[in-house]
């Protein structure tokens, strides 16, 4: 998805932020944060997508609440949220939604069992008169938000969860 975004977007760099918690699920036995941290880097290995834990530095809940910061703390730098099509299906149950879309520009990478799905959620519906088709992606960028765009892609079958336990179990069995 990381892949797909950064070089569809013509992005100079994709920050991975491994969340202290999904406010939406059960995060009863959620590694540590720097476990997690140890994971993405594992799994990142790509010198344009460095791995942050920004979310739990500032002591940040809410996605709209890292959107305020970084645009307010950065306002030279042109920020996209990117995120799996399986978000997109549930993001009007995210605290304050509609401040993430004004805030960044959004790219919706496929994931799957997601491919369109999504598409009908109540944001996209929301936001429909804003998205920009896949080919002008390359300018999402640049764009003024709200604006998003839905790519698709090659996708990987497994969810962050079932990596998180791959890598898990590697990482117990390595000395």
């Amino acid at each position: 998805m990381a892949l797909i975004a950064l070089n569809r977007l013509k992005l100079d760099a994709v920050w991975w932020l491994v969340s202290p918690g999904n406010p939406l699920k059960d995060n009863d036995g959620l590694q540590s944060s720097a476990a997690r941290m140890e994971q993405a880097a594992a799994l990142a290995a790509h010198p344009r997508m460095p791995v942050s834990n920004l979310e739990t530095a500032l002591n940040i809940r809410y996605t709209a609440d890292l959107a305020e910061k970084l645009s307010s703390r950065a306002s030279h730098a042109r920020f996209v949220w990117i995120m799996g099509s399986d978000n997109l299906a549930t993001f009007h149950l995210w605290e304050r939604w509609r401040d993430i879309a004004v805030t960044f520009p959004i790219a919706v990478v496929n994931r799957p069992g997601t491919l369109t799905a999504p598409l009908n959620a109540p944001a996209a519906h929301n936001l429909a008169a804003y998205r920009m088709a896949q080919n002008a992606a390359d300018c999402l960028a640049g764009s003024h938000p709200p604006a998003w765009t839905f790519l698709i892609g090659p996708r990987a079958p497994a969810s962050s969860s079932a990596i998180r336990q791959m890598l898990t179990s590697q990482f117990k069995n390595t000395p």
